[in-house]
């Protein structure tokens, strides 16, 4: 394993990373007055829509579709390896950097669905549109009323009637629809209830303006509406009607789709999660370098010092983690990378989490305040715990995965019994005596 940047991943990195200084940074001001004098609006600011312009013109434009597949001429052909420092860049502006370079879930996900799975005329009418930045998308699998960590839960109805579906059901946290801009609603749900567990599900293709379709309310996340990048909605599907040309993939594929597109969205929202770490850090260094308790700046604190340690530690370790995870995604692929996968899903945001309570911490009353980012950052970390699937699901698996898991190199324990004693026979060997034996 070779971590080390080459050329291109360097080039594309500085230029990010100059885009984010010089225009990013400065702009996130501007985006706040914008929210605030328009308070009912879910739709992108006009700074969003100029940044956006500015990176296309830069060709900092959907950087994260790796080369290769459908659509890999028109992304920015970048790997997942070399993807990951420019996300973690992305993630120090999770507000405006990600949709600045039409990098931002749920559509880059959504995109990545609909290039592997899409028909050709599908692909035409709904991704081009997704990859200019012309439209919005949302994906709509989590369901108020049942578990839907448990994605086999799925209650929603995807009947075939003639040449249609029909789709009846309740969604919500479809992240994105919100907006008017959103044009595509990607729907799981249920085509043959008795098919097995993972086959039972599909996924079809609705567009938002489609009679039965009623977005019923924006969702808030810890008091945050989100609605700068879309909001996440709460959805009725009342008896939909789309035709059977709009199925994505084939009728009982959609869980598989579904692990296909989360594996890709796992991956980067840790890698924007480390970008958020290092904005704390750079918060923290600044804030414990102005402030004075006890007699003494905050930077002479032991504690803070121990807070700081601890924190870099865990950004560098993590940050291997999770370029190990793309270097295997791009090697071997998403399914024999899935350990690693599942152990930056459960790591970084629990680690980050705590870096940014720390950060918090240090900052006191006004780290808690929408004066400055740590609250809302702190709020974006804490939902990644639950979406994309929530840690304990993934421990289940990914120790599961461990019991299987024998190092074939590795002696079995000798038996420290003396030779000349018999070995124990199992209990489930033993077997009751016939009426011949008594």
């Amino acid at each position: 394993m070779d971590f080390a940047p080459d050329t291109t991943t360097q080039r594309v990195t500085e230029q990010v990373q100059d885009f984010l200084v010089s225009e990013v940074l400065p702009a996130e001001p501007v985006l706040a007055a914008q929210l605030a004098a328009t308070p009912g609006v879910w739709s992108f600011r006009p700074v969003v829509h100029e940044l956006q312009a500015k990176a296309r013109a830069q060709g900092l434009w959907n950087l994260f579709l790796p080369p290769g597949g459908p659509v890999g001429a028109r992304g920015g052909g970048l790997s997942n390896l070399q993807y990951a420092p420019v996300a973690e860049l992305t993630g120090y502006s999770p507000k405006l950097a990600p949709v600045a370079l039409n990098c931002a879930a749920p559509d880059t996900g959504n995109m990545e669905l609909l290039a592997h799975f899409a028909t050709p005329e599908q692909a035409e009418r709904w991704l081009d549109p997704l990859l200019d930045g012309a439209q919005r998308s949302a994906f709509c699998m989590t369901e108020p009323a049942v578990a839907s960590s448990d994605a086999t839960n799925i209650a929603t109805r995807i009947v075939r009637d003639g040449d249609e579906y029909v789709i009846t059901g309740r969604k919500w946290f479809a992240t994105g629809a919100m907006n008017p801009d959103c044009g595509l609603l990607i729907v799981m749900g249920k085509t043959d209830p008795t098919a097995p567990r993972h086959r039972q599900q599909s996924m079809v293709l609705v567009p938002r303006d489609t009679p039965g379709v009623r977005v019923l309310r924006g969702l808030t996340v810890l008091g945050y509406d989100d609605r700068d990048h879309g909001g996440h909605a709460e959805i009725v599907f009342d008896d939909v009607r789309v035709p059977v040309t709009n199925l994505l993939g084939g009728e009982g594929e959609g869980f598989a789709m579904a692990q296909a597109r989360l594996g890709p969205g796992r991956i980067h929202h840790c890698m924007r999660a480390l970008g958020m770490a290092e904005r704390a850090m750079d918060l923290v260094r600044e804030r414990a370098g102005e402030r004075v308790a006890f007699g003494r700046p905050l930077a002479d604190q032991g504690v803070v010092r121990e807070w700081l340690a601890t924190s870099r530690i865990e950004i560098e370790s993590l940050r291997l983690l999770v370029l190990k995870t793309a270097w295997l995604m791009d090697t071997v692929g998403n399914k024999a990378a899935m350990t690693e996968i599942q152990a930056i899903k459960i790591a970084v945001p629990r680690a980050v989490g705590q870096i940014l309570d720390r950060a918090v911490q240090v900052f006191g009353a006004a780290g808690v305040s929408g004066d400055h980012p740590l609250a809302e950052l702190l709020a974006g970390i804490r939902t990644l715990r639950l979406a994309d699937g929530p840690d304990e699901v993934h421990l289940a698996s990914l120790g599961k995965a461990e019991l299987r898991s024998r190092a074939p190199f590795l002696p079995r324990p000798a038996d420290p019994r003396p030779a000349d004693q018999p070995a124990l026979v199992p209990a489930s060997n033993l077997v009751p005596a016939s009426k011949e034996d008594r």
